[in-house]
């Protein structure tokens, strides 16, 4: 499935691939690496509140803001909340990536292999083969409970509304 009018990058509109998560979907499992080429999916995320982070590629500035945004927030979260940061990057970029920029609260993985995750979450971008700036907020029992796909990939998403969602979430368990 394509989807356009959805977000643009620097104006010009791009194309997504997938259908479109909605709040209160189940998640739609995924198969990601981790730094060491380890697969990863939903269920190794089982019981945990899920802060999926959703970046093109890490070697831009505002990734970098992304993912330093959560992994600061991350140290002020209960440990039953695992925030993820999803990317086309290559899994030892990510590796040194993390290794220089402090990056140790975040689970960086990579959707490089097949876009399992980009195709099944809906936010695969045809034109670019990377994923679009999103966050999603998944509960304990893998509802999707906040979602926002930054309508410009080169913006920021909007941290404090996720905060917010996230809040809400972590209050209810």
């Amino acid at each position: 499935m394509e989807r356009t009018g959805v977000i643009t990058s620097k104006g010009k509109p791009l194309t997504l691939l997938g259908q479109a998560i909605q709040v209160g979907d189940k998640a739609p499992d995924f198969t990601v690496l981790d730094q060491a080429f380890a697969p990863k999916t939903l269920k190794d995320f089982a019981g945990q509140i899920k802060v999926i982070s959703v970046t093109p590629s890490l070697d831009t500035s505002v990734c970098d803001l992304q993912i330093h945004w959560f992994n600061e927030d991350a140290a002020n979260q209960p440990d039953d909340v695992a925030v993820l940061n999803i990317s086309m990057d290559l899994p030892t970029a990510l590796g040194r990536f993390c290794a220089t920029k402090g990056i140790d609260r975040v689970s960086a993985l990579s959707d490089h292999r097949d876009a399992s995750f980009g195709n099944n979450w809906g936010v695969l971008i045809k034109e670019l083969r990377l994923l679009a700036r999103s966050v999603f907020i998944v509960d304990k029992e893998d509802v999707v409970r906040y979602v926002e796909i930054v309508p410009e990939v080169t913006t920021e998403p909007d941290y404090e509304k996720a905060l917010q969602a996230l809040k809400g979430i972590v209050q209810k368990d």
